[in-house]
């Protein structure tokens, strides 16, 4: 199974955490519950801080809420059905209603206990609202690679149904999570009006895709159901625009089945023909460009057609390498694969390295312009994000770059 290969999360931790917890619907609007069931070895009180992510001067989080001291004990042991385990029987710990005050964003719930062990429970909280930019959080591919509550490790494969209600693995903190905030931080400071929501929402037809200038997909989301992909499609057919920061997006197939905690709470991960390809449906049809495998080691991303306005005051000429830009995974252009229907196409790079047998390969980044006047926006990499306000990978080329594109989709230009 492919991973999220993004490199090492500034911010996440190695190995399990004595604390650990789970939120039961990860993404919620003000006014609605958050339920968090939570875990301590040995039992022993702790309290919840909640943290919002964005852009906060001198600090990447803001604390808006934290619980009374809260009795802790050891949970039951997963529920193990084949090899799947879930935790919805666990007992409530704490129940938080969100204020109706607390602006949507990206939130962490850090689990401090007495001993000083720490453990985290992302959530969203979410607006249905009109805006201009939806971002869209990868939930299913975060649990798709959660290995909880085994550690992990190389060539572990986690079983083909996962539960949605379970602990994150190591601090909680899903891989992957900070290239997401990376976008979050750095949109905020520009002050783009950002609407939030989990692929799981597109899936349920919660959110209403199409309400949107665009819809932003951060981080790594390589699991897509069949709903979600059909409510982004109709959303780019009426004419929002797409923009895809990572690579590897659209791979693989999922399904969300029922559980005893709710309908569609648990992830199937396809076994025989997991690739969307492989059902006839190549992501390139959506994307413009597909999946062409794992990076092994960072090499520049080489810059085409420095003349298009996406590239306007980067300072950027032609063939110009922008070092490390290259990481994780690669797109690219898959000539004997049909491409969306378009008025306009182009390749904004092409970015040669050597894959782990030491074959030359290439990156792309793609833009093409649907029939109804969308945008859709494909970077290629995983390390785009991480450019844009990671601490020693921040690329004002790429920032600009970014902007340029957020602008023409927002009418800002």
């Amino acid at each position: 199974m492919p991973k999220c290969r993004e490199g090492a999360d500034a911010d996440r931790a190695p190995g399990p955490a004595r604390i650990a917890g789970f939120a039961g619907e990860a993404a919620v609007a003000p006014g609605e519950c958050l339920d968090l069931r939570v875990t301590t070895e040995p039992p022993q009180p702790f309290t919840v801080h909640i943290h919002r992510v964005g852009h906060y001067p001198g600090h990447p989080t803001a604390e808006v809420a934290v619980s009374p001291r809260l009795p802790g004990l050891a949970q039951p042991e997963p529920l193990v059905a084949g090899r799947t385990a879930a935790c919805h029987h666990w007992w409530l710990s704490w129940r938080l209603r969100i204020p109706r005050d607390w602006r949507p964003g990206a939130y962490l719930a850090e689990l401090r206990a007495a001993d000083g062990q720490r453990g985290y429970v992302p959530f969203t909280v979410r607006d249905g609202g009109p805006g201009d930019l939806l971002l869209v959080l990868p939930d299913l591919s975060w649990q798709a690679a959660n290995a909880y509550p085994e550690a992990g490790g190389p060539g572990h494969e986690p079983p083909a149904t996962l539960s949605l209600d379970r602990p994150y693995a190591g601090d909680g903190r899903p891989a992957g999570l900070a290239a997401v905030h990376d976008f979050i931080r750095w949109a905020e400071r520009l002050g783009y009006d950002l609407a939030y929501a989990h692929g799981h929402d597109l899936h349920s037809g919660r959110i209403d895709p199409g309400r949107y200038r665009g819809l932003v997909f951060p981080g790594c989301h390589t699991y897509w159901t069949a709903p979600m992909r059909q409510a982004v499609e109709q959303a780019r057919d009426v004419g929002t625009s797409l923009v895809f920061l990572s690579a590897g997006t659209l791979n693989r197939r999922a399904e969300l089945a029922p559980s005893p905690a709710g309908p569609d709470r648990l992830l199937v991960r396809r076994g025989r023909r997991p690739l969307w390809r492989d059902a006839g449906l190549p992501e390139q049809q959506l994307l413009g460009i597909q999946s062409a495998g794992r990076v092994p080691a960072p090499a520049p991303l080489v810059v085409r057609n420095s003349g298009h306005w996406l590239w306007e005051g980067t300072g950027t000429a032609e063939g110009e390498e922008l070092p490390g830009l290259v990481t994780g995974e690669a797109d690219r252009y898959h000539p004997r694969t049909a491409l969306p229907p378009h008025t306009e196409r182009v390749l904004l790079a092409h970015s040669p390295y050597r894959d782990a047998k030491g074959t030359r390969r290439h990156q792309e980044t793609s833009l093409y312009r649907a029939p109804g006047g969308a945008l859709v926006f494909a970077a290629g990499t995983h390390g785009w994000t991480r450019a844009l306000d990671r601490p020693g990978h921040a690329d004002p080329r790429i920032q600009r770059a970014t902007a340029n594109l957020l602008d023409h989709i927002c009418k800002r230009v």
